[in-house]
């Protein structure tokens, strides 16, 4: 009977999954303030237990946590020692530096050693817990590929996640390091992607699909040019000369065209916003060549001077013409008894010039 009550009411059989997620990588927590955004689902609605059917998520977070100094690296040392309770899924937000590359110190650290009474430097948390992990997932671009740590010359020697582990390194699940990629990431891609995370450990879901940047193939299938808003003007070869036009701004700087990245469908919060929905060029944060590839920043393309002069020997033809069939869809037919002729009905504002 209890079984079946279960089963009714959507209880996984994992009730419960600890998440722990470190800010202690060279990072800005950007991340972190963006998913307090997130709405589809909710961080909300993931850390209360409301999903129907959806494990409960126990967030340790050094930024959303009410507790402070050794009571809340307790559960951190746990899972380091590998007693935890339940499955785990380890975040890490900031890319992560070479420890090896200097005599000493370290470039970044996570609580206090009790026995040197040193900073535990970030990576060796990551050595830790990471064979522990039911999963581990990289948010952010600095986490995910380096983002702009790794730059070219920076002294950290800065990496993301899988350069750490390694591509081919593998969680208890099987899984490799699950990449949600963003400067910052979009906040209801991290929260769909723990949300998807949390219903493959209670057994609701398949694994979860990823490209070959072990991106969420479902959120990362698509470029910014395909789901912008200014993509209509690409394709009639209208392109903005300068910031501020609602034109396509390709020959701006912007990389729509070839960047994996759902932000102009899904905006930045609740649906609103979008880089180049609001007149801002995609300069590839979501992709793996970030940030050395894409720069100059604010420089048109190389590839765009090629594909948007080819677009434009045949967009304006298409807009020419395209104008004659909305003209003469912008009239209503001849009608029996009308006091005018369809050719006498007032002219559009951009017929007279007026635009």
């Amino acid at each position: 009977m209890t079984e079946s009550i279960a089963t009714f009411r959507g209880e996984p059989d994992v009730a419960e999954v600890d998440v722990l997620w470190i800010t202690a990588g060279l990072g800005c927590d950007g991340d972190s303030v963006a998913i307090t955004g997130a709405t589809q689902p909710s961080l909300e609605e993931l850390v209360l237990g409301a999903l129907p059917g959806v494990p409960k998520l126990n967030l340790h977070h050094p930024l959303l946590a009410y507790a402070t100094g050794e009571e809340f690296l307790e559960p951190f040392r746990r899972a380091a020692e590998g007693k935890s309770e339940r499955p785990l899924l380890l975040v890490v937000e900031g890319s992560i530096p070479d420890e090896n590359n200097k005599a000493e110190g370290c470039w970044a650290g996570f609580g206090t050693d009790p026995d040197t009474k040193q900073p535990i430097p970030t990576c060796d948390w990551i050595d830790r817990i990471a064979p522990h992990a039911w999963a581990v997932v990289a948010v952010g671009t600095c986490a995910t590929y380096g983002g702009i740590h790794a730059i070219e010359g920076n002294p950290t020697g800065a990496m993301g996640l899988p350069d750490y582990l390694g591509w081919n390194w593998r969680a208890k699940s099987g899984l490799p390091v699950v990449c949600v990629p963003g400067c910052p990431a979009q906040p209801d891609n991290m929260t769909e992607t723990l949300l998807y995370l949390l219903r493959q450990a209670a057994g609701q879901a398949p694994s979860i699909p990823l490209d070959h940047a072990l991106r969420p193939r479902w959120l990362f299938d698509q470029t910014v040019h395909e789901g912008c808003d200014r993509g209509g003007y690409y394709e009639q070869g209208d392109f903005a000369a300068q910031t501020g036009s609602r034109k396509c701004i390709v020959k701006l700087g912007c990389w729509g065209p070839v960047v994996m990245c759902n932000v102009a469908k899904r905006g930045w919060m609740n649906g609103i916003g979008g880089c180049p929905n609001v007149g801002g060029v995609c300069i590839g944060c979501t992709m793996p060549g970030f940030p050395d590839k894409f720069m100059p920043f604010l420089q048109e393309p190389p590839g765009a001077k090629m594909s948007s002069a080819a677009v434009l020997m045949y967009g304006r033809t298409v807009r020419a013409l395209r104008q004659f069939t909305r003209s003469s869809l912008e009239k209503e037919p001849l009608r029996p008894g009308a006091r005018a002729a369809a050719s006498n009905q007032p002219e559009r504002d951009e017929d007279r010039g007026d635009a």
